[in-house]
């Protein structure tokens, strides 16, 4: 992945009536040594993090992964972002993407252990090529994700629905998934439902209905899947959320994992199965992802 710039953020009091926050903003070089060993998102992965996927310069749906951000910065008892802050530090990363597709991340850390304040901060990367992905499709390992539907109200500590930067779990899944003879994981309830990938939103086809698993059991909602949604509605199709049987995978009409940056990407495999792909529609929803977004 080649860095193109990276910045830190010196984060300020939710409630903070100032308007302009270039003050608190820190360049960096991206290649450079920038936390101190003490920082607790590399010692522990207590931090959570937004990806936000940038085309041509233009950052997309950057109200709802700041949402999204604070979101999971309540459920981790971390300080509430400063959205007008983090909204100008988005914006001036952008300025940093140029041409082609990009991504900015946001972090936001508890910081140096013991410290007083937490550690926030910014970086753009090239995003990597995910032309065969989104044409040719991906073959999915359901996965067990250990837990039934009703933890995520029984066990909120578990902090399942926040994207934090403990991703341990999720890239050995990945790991696992390869070594079965997939590309990616769709995790699965202890009790036989589908709940999502270790990076992505999973969408469902059955007829002219588009089905994703209900975000209460725990689940990331994920800022492309709504968006997604909305536009599908906008173009006539119906939309739902559900408690998905895992046996209901392998006889849809379609399936996609979609995300941030990946964007759409048709499976055409679970647990070695072939699924049909619909190149037409997945061509149009990536389409329409890859346009400017709000």
């Amino acid at each position: 992945m080649a860095w193109r710039y990276a910045l830190l953020i010196t984060p300020v009091a939710a409630d903070d009536p100032a308007t302009d926050f270039a003050g608190t903003f820190t360049d960096i070089d991206p290649a450079a040594p920038a936390l101190p060993v003490g920082e607790l998102s590399a010692q522990r992965g207590d931090g959570v993090f937004e990806s936000i996927g940038v085309v041509d310069g233009h950052p997309q749906e950057v109200e709802a992964h700041l949402q999204r951000l604070a979101h999971s910065a309540r459920l981790a008892d971390l300080p509430e972002p400063h959205a007008a802050q983090w909204r100008q530090a988005v914006a001036r990363a952008a300025g940093h993407c140029g041409e082609g597709e990009a991504v900015i991340k946001l972090i936001l850390s508890r910081g140096v252990e013991h410290g007083p304040a937490p550690t926030a901060w910014v970086t753009v990367a090239d995003a990597s090529d995910f032309a065969a992905s989104r044409t040719d499709g991906i073959r999915v390992a359901t996965l067990d994700r250990g837990y039934a539907l009703d933890v995520p109200a029984r066990a909120p500590w578990l902090l399942l629905g926040a994207k934090t930067l403990s991703y341990a779990v999720n890239m050995a899944a990945i790991r696992e998934a390869k070594r079965r003879g997939a590309d990616d994981a769709v995790f699965v309830s202890s009790d036989g439902f589908v709940l999502e990938a270790p990076t992505a939103s999973l969408v469902l086809r059955r007829g002219d209905t588009f089905v994703t698993p209900a975000p209460a059991v725990g689940i990331l909602h994920g800022t492309t899947q709504l968006s997604l949604f909305a536009h599908l509605e906008a173009q006539g199709h119906r939309t739902a959320y559900e408690t998905i049987p895992v046996a209901d995978l392998a006889t849809a009409d379609a399936a996609w994992l979609v995300s941030s940056v990946r964007l759409a990407a048709p499976i055409v495999a679970v647990d070695g199965d072939a699924l049909p792909l619909d190149a037409e529609l997945t061509a149009s929803l990536n389409d329409y992802l890859l346009s400017p977004r709000d």
